[in-house]
């Protein structure tokens, strides 16, 4: 299943990326486009990190903190760069409030990686 999620969030990324690239340049503010940008850099670098925790969970010694390594990318992908996305098209000020969790899901994400790779270690 996280190499399906990791599939469908790299196509995504590149999606809204270009989607961000070309049809948001001219509607919005530098500032909002400057959100849209990290919201989709952070997205596709989460669909890699994601991809690298389902091959990671393929490892008998790492496997269930890989895959909850994968569902935290997921999850954060979803409210850090889906906020983030919101934030930029709509102007909502509020929904700043909610991208740290997507961060605090992001760091979750790699520190459990990290403890997967310290268990795979023969």
């Amino acid at each position: 299943m996280l190499l399906v999620l990791a599939g469908l969030s790299g196509l995504l990324a590149v999606a809204m990326g270009a989607f961000g690239a070309h049809a948001l340049r001219g509607a919005l503010s530098p500032e909002s486009l400057a959100l849209y940008q990290t919201g989709a850099l952070y997205h596709l670098v989460h669909a890699a990190a994601l991809f690298g925790a389902a091959l990671l969970a393929r490892d008998a010694a790492a496997g269930k903190l890989a895959i909850w390594a994968g569902y935290a990318f997921f999850a954060g992908t979803v409210v850090f760069s889906g906020s983030l996305y919101l934030l930029a098209i709509t102007g909502q000020k509020w929904l700043g409030a909610i991208t740290p969790v997507g961060g605090t899901l992001f760091l979750a994400g790699w520190a459990l990686v990290a403890l997967a790779g310290w268990r795979s270690i023969p």
